[in-house]
């Protein structure tokens, strides 16, 4: 479960380092200990990355070197004013905001509050900071001052803050009631309340203050929120413990890294679809987008590392057969009169001066995407042609109508970047993947029954496999009831859904056991010891029901 390490430990002092920086696509940047927050200054210039355990900001000169800045305990958040003069940083280690000189990168103040801090959001006209604090609160820093104004009561454990852009509403996630907090910055006032799913922590809006995205780690899902009406329009399942959302300049994509996968989900914002999953660095928590849009920065918390994701061809993996809609985004690509991958021409669909739609054409390997406008042809990125998916195996091939947390491993080749599994018409939410496994966890089903297991990815969508939903199996008698407290009396068990037990156990120890039928199972009682009643637990796909039995000690002279 995501909680931010409001009480890790922390090392004894801070560290300072300084690095070299390729901030080239698919360039790797070592930063410190857990990595979590990173923003841009406006102009692109410089990334702050809070360093959770090495109590420092990492400051990355996207043209040069990387230094750090000694802070407090536990940074966790950054936020950079719209002038990009200062920077305000949160910590789970302190009650306190930390403000940085983003000229000299060192601390002007620190701005003491209630309890630790967690996000910070700063409004686009730069006068005030918005800042989730403690356990049910909202603190307003005056930046002109450096003083907190106001302290706004929302729900509990408040993480992810943000600020719509005409700066009227701040949006605030609340983990345990599972709701979204809307304040009007006029008034500091709370006016609405959404339910948005099990466990939202943070949030991203878009350019145009439409919609708001929360990460909701419970449901493995992106919940949206019509700004309009708040209320929400849809619920976006992604792969599992999802972090920051991030929307990419243009507001045509959401970008979601998932920590348990090490994948970030791009969401296409027309049509609320995951249209890939690309592999990043160990725990990715945070990403940031460069101004243009071309390229992405993110933390991978528990590599200590910041990652460059190429964001110019999206997606950048599909089917060798042909047909991906792809996003080609970059400068001066208004009337281009061709678009190649490889040699292969691609159908364009869209075209404006920063972003070309098209349909990819067939091929195979890795080629280069080119565009060809009036001023010349340029290379905007990489396409990959994946091979079509193939399954194996699946196993355990059974489980609860309700679901479970118990993790399926589905084999086969080809599965590197999946995009979505299926069992039946229900989504399994992705834990690991690789390019000949994948683990899910299953939600509930509408019903018992087998259904098909399906699997999206970039090189299309297989299936042939089958997993079946079970009813709660049951235990209705166990018989005879007692027995010596030593071992071996031989009992029935009856009960539903039996024919898949995988365990009996008498006060948890094993068992030797036989299946006799779907409703009936018999067992030799291990020896316990001691007098008494005790649970005997049946284990298996549907479930751990249980019955008991009674130890008596045998008469002695």
């Amino acid at each position: 479960m995501f909680t931010l390490a409001l009480n890790s430990p922390l090392p004894d002092q801070a560290r300072g380092f300084r690095l070299s920086a390729a901030f080239v696509a698919g360039a790797v940047i070592p930063v410190g200990d857990t990595p979590q927050g990173i923003a841009l200054t406006p102009d692109g210039a410089r990334a702050y990355v809070a360093n959770r355990d090495s109590n420092t900001l990492s400051v990355i000169d996207t043209a040069t070197d990387t230094d750090t800045i000694p802070t407090n305990a536990g940074p966790t958040f950054v936020a950079i004013t719209p002038d990009g003069t200062r920077a305000y940083v949160t910590f789970s280690g302190a009650a306190l905001v930390s403000v940085i000189d983003t000229t000299t990168n060192s601390v002007i103040t620190d701005i003491v509050v209630s309890d630790p801090t967690t996000v910070a959001a700063i409004t686009p006209d730069g006068t005030r900071v918005y800042v989730t604090v403690g356990f049910s609160t909202v603190s307003v820093i005056d930046t002109a001052t450096n003083t907190v104004t106001e302290s706004i009561t929302v729900g509990d454990a408040p993480t992810g803050v943000v600020i719509t852009p005409d700066g009227t509403r701040a949006y605030v996630a609340n983990q345990v009631p599972g709701t979204v907090s809307v304040i009007d910055t006029a008034t500091n006032t709370l006016t609405d309340t959404i339910s948005v799913g099990s466990f939202p922590i943070l949030l991203a809006v878009t350019p145009d203050g439409t919609r708001v995205y929360v990460t909701v780690v419970g449901d493995s899902a992106l919940s949206v929120i019509d700004t309009a009406t708040n209320t929400v329009t849809a619920s976006i399942g992604v792969s599992a413990q999802p972090r920051v959302p991030a929307v990419s300049p243009d507001g045509s994509h959401v970008y979601v890294p998932n920590a348990e996968p090490d994948t970030v989900s791009v969401i296409d914002t027309a049509t609320n679809t995951v249209v890939e999953n690309i592999g990043v660095g160990d725990g990715p928590t945070d990403i940031v987008f460069f101004p243009d849009g071309t390229h992405a920065y993110v933390t991978n918390t528990l590599a200590g590392t910041v990652g460059v994701l190429a964001t110019t061809v999206i997606p950048d993996h599909g089917s060798t057969g042909g047909g991906t809609p792809v996003t080609v985004t970059g400068h001066n690509l208004a009337n281009a009169t061709a678009v190649h991958f490889g040699t292969a021409q691609a159908v364009i669909t869209a075209d404006t001066a920063t972003s070309i739609t098209v349909t990819a054409p067939a091929g195979s390997g890795a080629v280069p995407v080119t565009v060809t406008t009036a001023g010349g042809t340029g290379t905007l990125g990489t396409f990959y042609y994946t091979p079509p998916p193939a399954l194996t195996g699946i196993s355990p091939a059974a489980g609860p109508v309700a679901g479970s947390d118990q993790e399926i491993v589905i084999t086969g080749r080809n599965l590197a970047g999946t995009i979505n599994v299926f069992l039946g018409a229900t989504r399994a939410v992705i834990q690991t993947v690789s390019d000949t496994r994948i683990t899910v966890r299953a939600a509930g089903a509408p019903a018992p029954g087998g259904v098909a297991v399906t699997v999206i990815t970039p090189g299309g969508t297989t299936d042939g496999l089958s997993y079946t939903y079970l009813d709660p199996s049951t235990v209705t008698g166990v018989s005879p009831n007692t027995g010596p407290a030593t071992d071996g009396t031989e009992v029935t068990i009856t009960g539903t859904g039996l024919a898949d037990t995988d365990q009996v156990t008498f006060n948890g120890t094993p068992a030797t056991f036989a299946v006799i039928s779907d409703t009936t199972l018999t067992a030799t009682t291990p020896p316990n010891g001691t007098d008494g009643t005790v649970n005997v637990t049946i284990t298996g796909p549907g479930g751990t029901p249980s019955g008991t039995f009674t130890y008596v000690t045998g008469p002695d002279v």
